[in-house]
């Protein structure tokens, strides 16, 4: 079996060293947890570029909720897409709801048409969705995200583990819209490895469990060793 993946939140270049020292794979670089994560600024994309080596997928979000805003607010995304792209930014993370609980195509394929190939993560608006598997075959196709981040449920992993056993078999069978990979993360504890692995779930992103401190804190690198340990 593949190494397993493990992404670490940062908001700081101190956060970003200390994943990539405690053995992180990859980075997802936002700001403002109080918000749930929006797009970082120009400088911090570029210092955290130069900083680490790690794989970076950069959050495009500019307000808290799963909606994209009216038609001035994703013009506004797509300039922050551009802007963040120009700065080094080569992989992404977004993903809107529209008024039904839907994914709202039209806020998607206004991305997608500036990040053009680059990678990227539908983000945990897919537990708010008011049909799951629907928005996963809304969004197959060109120009589809590689990743899912899914808890499996809108309260976090603990009352989501059974959906995300149900969609990793979905995944292995390459179900129509579970191509994706599925990476599991919400509330995430180590506790919740082992069952997660024999359901097949080969990636995790960890956010307040890579920081003792809460999220007023850093990352602390030996936190991050010990998730990297604990997945092999």
């Amino acid at each position: 079996m593949s190494r397993p993946l493990l992404e670490v939140i940062a908001l700081t270049v101190q956060d970003a060293v200390a994943a990539e020292t405690g053995g992180a794979d990859r980075l997802e670089l936002v700001a403002d947890m109080a918000a749930d994560g929006l797009s970082p600024d120009v400088a911090t994309v570029s210092e955290v570029r130069s900083a680490v080596d790690l794989p970076i997928r950069v959050m495009l979000r500019l307000a808290d909720g799963f909606a994209a805003g009216d038609a001035d607010a994703v013009r506004q995304l797509r300039t922050t897409a551009d802007t963040l792209r120009a700065a080094g930014a080569d992989a992404w993370v977004f993903g809107f709801l529209d008024e039904t609980g839907q994914a709202d195509l039209a806020a998607v394929a206004a991305l997608t048409d500036v990040i053009g190939s680059d990678p990227w993560t539908f983000h945990r608006a897919i537990d708010h969705a008011a049909d799951r598997g629907a928005l996963r075959k809304q969004l197959d196709g060109p120009g589809a995200p590689d990743t899912y981040l899914t808890a499996g449920s809108p309260r976090g992993v603990d009352d989501g583990l059974p959906v995300l056993a149900a969609e990793a078999a979905r995944t292995a069978a390459r179900e129509p819209g579970h191509q994706p990979r599925l990476m599991a993360g919400g509330g995430l504890r180590l506790e919740h490895l082992p069952e997660l692995r024999a359901a097949g779930v080969d990636a995790f992103h960890i956010g307040g469990a890579a920081r003792p401190q809460g999220w007023d804190g850093p990352v602390d690198a030996a936190a991050v060793r010990r998730w990297r340990d604990a997945l092999g």
